[in-house]
């Protein structure tokens, strides 16, 4: 009976997981459809040269270039705009089993995605992108080279620098919704500090040019970003314990 039982909740959790996965597939596919409407603004925006204001000539090197550009930015815009959809989505799955205080706490932190998201976005554009710009450019003219860019590189370039910035943005958000459900605490982040630190070393090295003052540009806001994680976390496990605290007293 105790089997058959268990076997129902997983089913049960299954079909609501599924759910949730269909209300945004379905907001995503429309929200995408919604974005090739401000694509072409985009496009012509991000081919500005962000250092020195002048239009940088891109050329198609196959019939689907023009196509894989503005398909990437629709999605890009999609993804930005449905990411605190799909956060309430995941919040809805797992708030039954979170207890009313947590439940309330948690899911204060999703209108905070979208602006952690755009500011990523804005850090990564003009600030890291006209680095990795300025250093491959640099060492174009010192090499002798001529400089032709292709939409699809110049945007694929592009993409793999802003995107994780973007998302590494969240780490706050991330790190105070675990809190939130108790699978981290202000101490274990302390501990796991030199692991962090070498894991944001590899990334800030990974997604920047092959120069030291850019990768140290770069790694300086992640780390403030881990260390304003570690301070939150410390606020929300404190107000935790306090909670605790007082509801042993009650019910002694």
């Amino acid at each position: 009976m105790a089997e058959e039982q268990d076997k129902q909740s997983i089913v049960a959790h299954l079909a609501e997981l599924r759910r949730r996965l269909f209300y945004v597939l379905s907001v995503f596919v429309l929200v995408l459809v919604a974005a090739f409407f401000v694509v072409d603004p985009i496009y012509h925006y991000i081919t500005i040269n962000a250092l020195s204001g002048v239009r940088i000539e891109l050329n198609a090197f196959s019939f689907w270039d023009g196509v894989g550009v503005y398909m990437k930015i629709a999605m890009v815009v999609a993804l930005g705009v449905t990411l605190p959809f799909t956060l309430y989505q995941l919040w809805a799955f797992v708030s039954p089993g979170l207890k009313p205080a947590e439940r309330k706490a948690t899911l204060k932190y999703i209108p905070y995605v979208f602006v952690c998201f755009l500011a990523g976005v804005a850090f990564g554009y003009y600030v890291v992108f006209p680095l990795a710009m300025s250093f491959t450019g640099s060492l174009n003219k010192q090499l002798g080279l001529i400089e032709t860019y292709g939409m699809a590189d110049y945007f694929k370039f592009l993409m793999n620098i802003v995107l994780p910035i973007s998302l590494l943005f969240e780490l706050p958000l991330v790190i105070l919704f675990l809190t939130q459900l108790r699978l981290l605490n202000p101490v274990r982040l302390k501990k796991m500090r030199r692991v962090a630190y070498f894991i944001l070393v590899v990334i800030s090295v990974m997604i920047t040019p092959a120069d030291f003052f850019s990768a140290f540009l770069v790694l300086v806001p992640l780390i403030l970003l881990y260390e304003l994680s570690v301070v939150l976390s410390k606020r929300v496990h404190q107000k935790q314990l306090a909670t605790d605290a007082e509801r042993e007293r009650k019910y002694k």
